[in-house]
C-alpha cells in the first residue's frame, strides 16, 4: 500500500515558501513522498464547472518552478511530484487534503489584506480538509512568555478532560514521537469559578481549586494512558492549569515545534463544520505552527 504523501500548498509568497520547508521536513521525518501544490485563483474552467488540472513545466509556472529549483539544492529530498491546479483556493485546498497525510500552507497568501493574521484560504482549509492541516505562521509573531515550559523540544497539544479527542492526542503523539520531543497536555480547567445566590438563598458552594486540579490531571492522565501504550518513548506531562484554553495554548506556543488542535465536532442542530472558538483563536495568534484534526469519522 503506497505512502500518502504530505502536501505543500504554494503560491510563491515567503509564507508559502516557510510552509514549504515544514512540509519537506514532516515527509522525511515520515519517510512520505512530498506533493507540492499550487492553485492558481484565475482560471479556465470546463463546461461542467470542473477545474482544469495542468501538468505544470517549468516554464509555464513560475511558482511551481521555483519550488523545484529550491529542492534541486536541498540535500536528499523525498519523492516529489507537482501538480497545478485552477480554480478557487478556498475550494481546492480543503481537497488537496482527500488524500494526504498533512495539508501545510502559511498564514497568509498573496491575496488578501497584509494587516490579516490568517488569510481566508487558511480558515477554509482548517475547517474543511480531511486530513489535519498544518498553519505555519509569520516568524514575528509575539506571545506572552508566561508559560510554565520545560526545556529541550516540545509539542504542545490541548486537551478538554469533558470531550477529548482521540484523533487529536493521536497526531500529538506521533508528532513528539518523529521529534524526540515532550509533550505538554494542557488541559484547561475554569477559574475562579462563578456563582451568584440570589438574596435569601443558600450561600454559594465553596470550591477546592486543588481538588479541581486533581481531578483534571486524573481524568487526563486516563485518556492518556492508550496513547501512551502506543507510543512508549513520548513523556507526555499533564498540564491541568486554570483559566482560559486558548490563552494558554497560544502562551504555550512560545519556542514550541507544534500545537496541535482539534477540530469542532458536528454537532446534531449544527451539522456544518466548524473550528470552534479555541481553535480558532489559536490559529490567529500562535507563535508556533498549529496543527487542526479533524474528528475521527465515528465522531462526525
Amino acid at each position: 500500500m503506497s505512502t500518502l504523501p504530505v502536501v505543500a500548498a504554494v503560491d510563491g509568497s515567503d509564507d508559502s515558501r516557510r510552509a514549504l520547508d515544514w512540509a519537506l521536513d514532516a515527509a522525511r521525518r515520515r519517510g512520505a513522498p512530498l506533493r507540492v501544490a499550487h492553485v492558481r485563483h484565475h482560471s479556465a474552467w470546463t463546461q461542467s464547472g470542473a477545474p482544469v488540472v495542468v501538468p505544470p513545466p517549468p516554464q509555464d509556472d513560475p511558482v511551481l518552478a521555483d519550488v523545484r529549483a529550491r529542492l534541486a539544492e536541498t540535500e536528499d529530498p523525498p519523492p516529489t511530484e507537482y501538480a497545478a491546479l485552477d480554480g478557487a483556493p478556498g475550494a481546492l485546498l480543503p481537497e488537496l487534503g482527500a488524500a494526504a497525510q498533512l495539508l501545510v500552507l502559511g498564514s497568509r497568501g498573496r491575496g488578501g489584506f497584509a494587516s490579516l493574521l490568517l488569510g481566508s484560504n487558511g480558515l477554509t482549509a482548517a475547517r474543511d480538509a480531511e486530513c489535519p492541516v498544518v498553519v505555519v505562521p509569520r516568524p514575528d509573531r509575539e506571545v506572552d512568555d508566561t508559560f510554565p515550559a520545560g526545556p529541550g523540544p516540545r509539542v504542545v497539544v490541548g486537551l478538554k478532560v469533558d470531550g477529548p479527542d482521540d484523533a487529536t492526542l493521536d497526531l500529538a503523539f506521533t508528532e513528539a514521537a518523529l521529534r524526540g520531543a515532550r509533550l505538554e497536555v494542557v488541559a484547561a480547567y475554569p477559574w475562579p469559578i462563578q456563582s451568584w445566590a440570589a438574596p435569601g438563598d443558600l450561600a454559594a458552594p465553596v470550591y477546592d481549586q486543588e481538588a479541581i486540579e486533581h481531578e483534571t490531571r486524573t481524568l487526563a492522565d486516563g485518556f492518556l494512558a492508550p496513547h501512551r501504550t502506543r507510543h512508549p518513548g513520548v513523556r507526555a506531562e499533564p498540564l491541568p492549569l486554570p483559566g482560559d484554553a486558548a490563552g494558554l495554548l497560544v502562551a504555550a506556543s512560545k519556542g514550541a515545534a507544534l500545537v496541535v488542535v482539534g477540530r469542532h465536532r458536528r454537532r446534531l442542530l449544527v451539522p456544518a463544520r466548524m473550528l470552534g472558538s479555541v481553535t480558532h483563536a489559536v490559529l490567529l495568534h500562535a507563535a508556533s505552527p498549529v496543527a487542526v484534526v479533524p474528528p475521527a469519522p465515528a465522531e462526525e
